[in-house]
């Protein structure tokens, strides 16, 4: 695969998990950012752009930024937080890919007091042991490289981030990778959150099991890829055009 053939696959990975997202309902209007390092180029990446509702983006409108925040490829605007938060930890922890969303039942978490995802209770959420870090702070709307960096050194060796009073970050290697994190993230939290809606104490697995789970999880990634591939047919089936081809 050509350099430019690997960044137009760049491009459909980046609009697919957009596009599904937006059928999942893991969006906010028109606002959170899925970022992608550009192949071959580690101080670039691809990120959605302002103003348009990820049920409505195609490749050609992903944006390329630089390392200093600069656009040098696309057609729309780029809205500054976008760079501040992913643009930080693209540079500062050479994360591949990097989804930022407020969907809400793992933001509800990040509004509870001493709120986390119980990796302990749901097999779901085992896969994330070890994994998560939460920030305990909150600095205000990211529009500035201050706060970029004060999330990235809260992210600090994990892949996931609960930010308080805000959203959650979700890191991976590669398109299908995050995405599957994010959806198994947010469901995770869902259930979490109806278990204890209930009253009820949480169940606890021994913790030798679920280091166990998260290793078997690991070790199966393929469903991730597959899981992924499976989301681009259901776009190909219901939303012509979305890649670019009618």
């Amino acid at each position: 695969m050509t350099d430019r053939d690997a960044i137009r696959q760049a491009r459909i990975d980046l609009t697919a998990a957009l596009r599904s997202a937006a059928r999942l309902g893991l969006n906010e209007g028109v606002c959170n950012h899925f970022s992608l390092e550009v192949p071959g180029q580690p101080d670039r990446f691809l990120i959605n752009p302002q103003g348009l509702h990820w049920s409505e983006l195609t490749p050609a409108d992903m944006m390329i930024v630089d390392e200093k925040g600069i656009v040098v490829e696309g057609k729309h605007k780029v809205e500054p937080t976008a760079f501040f938060i992913h643009g930080r930890i693209h540079l500062g922890k050479r994360k591949k890919c990097v989804l930022h969303t407020h969907m809400p039942f793992a933001t509800a978490l990040c509004l509870l007091e001493n709120g986390k995802l119980d990796c302990l209770a749901n097999q779901n959420a085992m896969r994330f042991w070890n994994r998560i870090r939460y920030d305990e702070e909150y600095g205000g709307v990211a529009l500035d490289n201050a706060e970029g960096d004060r999330i990235c050194n809260a992210l600090g060796d994990g892949d996931i981030a609960f930010l308080a009073h805000h959203g959650v970050l979700v890191c991976g290697e590669n398109v299908a990778y995050a995405f599957d994190d994010l959806y198994y993230l947010e469901r995770s939290c869902m259930v979490q959150v109806l278990a204890m809606g209930t009253g009820g104490k949480l169940k606890h697995a021994p913790q030798h099991l679920v280091e166990q789970a998260a290793r078997q999880i690991e070790s199966e990634r393929q469903q991730s890829t597959l899981h992924f591939d499976a989301l681009k047919r259901i776009l190909d089936r219901d939303e012509s055009g979305w890649s670019g081809h009618r």
